[in-house]
């Protein structure tokens, strides 16, 4: 991986923790101001009940006062009952006198129905001050949290932001740039690639640009312009029959395509070539056996390639499969690197059988 890719990968780590760190740092007063807000509800509450129950009070005073002033009354209507000379004042007075009463009985209902109450309200203040007393122990056990928190964070900032700045000094100034820029807009400058695609924006890659990617070049996402890099320790297997297995089964002699390996094909060195027989004739693609690209056009020949290009296969190792026309044609140019792989694979297998073969030969050779 180029040193570039590498203080990337750090800078980008550096930058969401940086980031996290800044987003909680913030966070924490927040929390505390949510709780002192709970807080001050809770104290609003006391003082309301408190209030109401002063309001009670001074009700039930009021009540009383004016129960003494129509007790004074009826006094006064009794002993002018005294003096009265005629029925119809007696009468009057006696009148005045119940309607005094009947007053004397609403107050006393509601000085009652006050003290009813009163016995709720004593309830709801001591209730409310216990909350308030739970909420204040709490609100401080927050606050040394937050406090103690803050510190940690900012700690962790500081270190953090001294890997930042190292991992942006060991990166190209220009790649640098389009790192912050593609960050700027998009969140992030840096995305992994596997299993052909860009995880960040799930578009698959050409197969030349996956191959430049796992063999360490600086490249480009051409969909979201992040930088991409390999980790082979995260890659994802195929899920699709293998070329190669855990017992190499032996390819078969009659079919209509075929991989061969060639370790000195016509000057190019190590080869992989792909026959494929099509309505009474063949063709012949060779790829690289390193990089997996095409070299040359396509070979066309009548008959089938075991006849055609009978030249080719002779000195060749039989490899096992064998891949559509189509499919060779839409790759154009380059084999994917996870069919690379394998008909690297599936050669290993072949040269270690083959070798094992030519030792049990040596070794018995009236068997042979």
């Amino acid at each position: 991986m180029l040193p570039d890719v590498q203080n990337l990968i750090e800078l980008q780590q550096a930058d969401r923790e940086v980031l996290r760190l800044k987003e909680e740092i913030a966070a924490l007063p927040k929390r505390v101001a949510a709780i002192e807000e709970k807080l001050a509800g809770t104290k609003a509450l006391l003082e309301n009940a408190k209030t109401a129950v002063k309001a009670d009070e001074a009700n039930r005073r009021k009540y009383e006062t004016a129960i003494k002033d129509v007790q004074q009354k009826i006094s006064k209507y009794r002993d002018l009952s005294l003096e009265v000379k005629t029925n119809e004042q007696y009468r009057a007075l006696m009148h005045e006198i119940q309607f005094a009463e009947q007053d004397i009985r609403a107050n006393e209902d509601k000085i009652l129905e006050l003290m009813v109450a009163a016995e709720a309200r004593e309830k709801s203040v001591k209730a409310a001050e216990l909350e308030l007393k739970a909420e204040m122990a709490e609100i401080e056990k927050e606050k040394t949290e937050a406090r103690e928190r803050t510190v940690e964070d900012e700690k962790q900032l500081a270190e953090w932001n001294a890997k930042r700045d190292k991992a942006r000094a060991g990166v190209n100034p220009d790649l640098l740039r389009h790192y912050d820029r593609v960050s700027k807009f998009r969140g992030s400058g840096l995305s992994e690639v596997r299993d052909q695609k860009c995880l960040t924006c799930q578009v698959m890659l050409r197969p030349q640009t996956y191959n430049d990617v796992r063999s360490g070049q600086m490249v480009i996402c051409e969909s979201c312009q992040r930088v991409l890099y390999y980790n082979p320790a995260n890659e994802i297997a195929p899920e699709r029959p293998s070329l190669t297995a855990k017992r190499r089964a032996r390819p078969k002699i009659h079919i209509d395509k075929a991989w061969f390996y060639r370790p000195d094909f016509e000057g190019l060195g190590e080869a992989f070539l792909a026959f494929v027989n099509a309505q009474g004739s063949s063709s012949r693609r060779v790829y690289d056996a390193h990089t997996g690209r095409k070299v040359g056009d396509t070979e066309f020949q009548p008959g089938e390639f075991t006849t055609a290009f009978a030249d080719d296969i002779r000195s060749a190792i039989r490899l096992k499969g064998g891949l559509e026309e189509q499919q060779l044609d839409e790759w154009a140019e380059e084999l994917p690197m996870v069919i690379l792989d394998e008909l690297n694979a599936d050669l290993k297998v072949a040269r270690a059988e083959k070798s094992h073969l030519a030792s049990e030969t040596s070794r018995h050779p009236a068997a042979s």
